[in-house]
């Protein structure tokens, strides 16, 4: 008896973890707003930066805005030649 109460509770847990709300959205407001910083400068009395050893940023491929509220997508921007 006690096997069939946790198979039909651990079934009940399994059936409820597939529930939720389908409507999920992302907030990328700060993303969008982002600027490029200022470089990194070494203090003088220390060895100055490596220009070759610093890791560029590719830019990502342009894309239509997305209406306000559409879910999140499902893979990342294709990234243009650095």
């Amino acid at each position: 008896m006690t096997l069939a109460r946790m198979s039909l509770l651990a079934l009940v847990a399994s059936l409820a973890a597939c529930g939720g709300t389908p409507d999920l959205t992302c907030d990328e407001g700060s993303y969008k707003s982002a600027v490029r910083g200022p470089r990194v400068q070494a203090p003088e009395d220390l060895d100055q930066l490596q220009p070759a050893r610093e890791m560029p940023v590719p830019t990502a491929s342009p894309r239509d805005s997305r209406p306000e509220g559409a879910p999140c997508i499902d893979r990342p921007p294709t990234v243009i030649g650095s």
